[in-house]
């Protein structure tokens, strides 16, 4: 009985690094890691600074996503991000990634 519950507690404190791996792995499949890091500005900002920047924005979800999906050009400077060969669900996990970064 005790393995069960070791189990359960084990699944429920990994269950948001399953899912920080799954955004992380995401964005290196899609090639985001090419012009982002998480802790550092490379040709587009840091996750960490945009999950600051919009971290009080009910509405940066959605928009963001968007902006992954079609591309951009303005909040961040001159350099556009061009749009991204993914889905609205692929866009939509990305971002609640991007924005869970500390």
């Amino acid at each position: 009985m005790k393995s069960v519950f070791a189990l359960i507690a084990a699944a429920f404190v990994a269950g948001p690094a399953l899912a920080a791996d799954a955004g992380l792995e995401l964005a290196q499949k899609k090639n985001c890691m090419a012009c982002h890091a998480v802790d550092k500005k490379l040709v587009g900002p840091a996750y960490k600074d945009v999950a600051a920047k919009y971290k009080a924005d009910k509405a940066a979800p959605a928009a963001l996503a968007a902006k992954v999906v079609k591309g951009g050009v303005g909040a961040w400077g001159n350099v556009p991000m061009p749009a991204n060969n993914v889905t609205e669900a692929e866009a939509k996990q990305l971002v609640a990634w991007v924005l869970s970064q500390k």
